[in-house]
């Protein structure tokens, strides 16, 4: 079944119905979410490169270390990032799914978010920004984007007369760069200490 990307109800997917008004969105529509998402991934790098590290923030009974919190909540957010994208595709009528796919969308992305907060936290006050090594640099850089991005990605959601491409390339954009931090953290941790809590 495919949903229509044209429903009200489905909260900002697909493109916007027509109304007659053929001119083209104001520019600042799209300044205003790029001005905050270069002021969050700029604030973010600034505050972790600029604060002294503090070692560790939390932990959790059951994991042998504060690494194997973080790799373990950032292989859940990217597992939630996944029904992400296979929620979108079935949105916007790619793939066949059930009338709840936008709803799936939706909470899917919230789950992915609120579990990848306490190891951003975790990175940014007990590590800081790093860059002694390639995979911690771009770890780091990426890290700052991933949160610019994501919130650029739900200002936009709420905007009107968005060109219909925008919100899957944004959506694509986000999905991307949180797999290559997921690469260089979760995936790095397991194939180096072991697939272990």
């Amino acid at each position: 079944m495919s949903v229509d990307p044209n429903a009200a109800t489905q909260g900002g997917f697909g493109p916007p119905p027509a109304t007659g008004d053929h001119r083209r969105p104001h520019p600042a529509r799209y300044l205003v979410p790029a001005l905050v998402a270069a002021a969050v991934a700029v604030g973010l790098g600034v505050y972790g490169k600029t604060h002294d590290p503090e070692g560790t923030a939390f932990n959790l009974a059951g994991f042998s270390s504060t690494s194997a919190v973080k790799a373990w909540l950032g292989t859940t957010a990217f597992a939630f990032a996944l029904v992400q994208v296979g929620s979108a595709f079935m949105v916007y009528g790619r793939l066949p799914g059930p009338s709840w796919s936008a709803a799936l969308h939706r909470w899917s992305g919230r789950i992915a978010f609120l579990v990848s907060v306490p190891v951003a936290v975790h990175c940014l006050y007990a590590l800081g920004y790093q860059t002694y090594s390639t995979r911690v640099m771009w770890h780091s850089l990426l890290g700052c984007f991933f949160f610019g991005a994501f919130s650029a990605k739900m200002l936009l959601l709420r905007s009107e007369k968005l060109p219909g491409w925008l919100l899957p390339v944004i959506g694509g954009l986000v999905f991307t760069v949180l797999t290559v931090i997921w690469l260089t953290s979760a995936l790095w941790f397991f194939r180096t200490f072991g697939v272990t809590t």
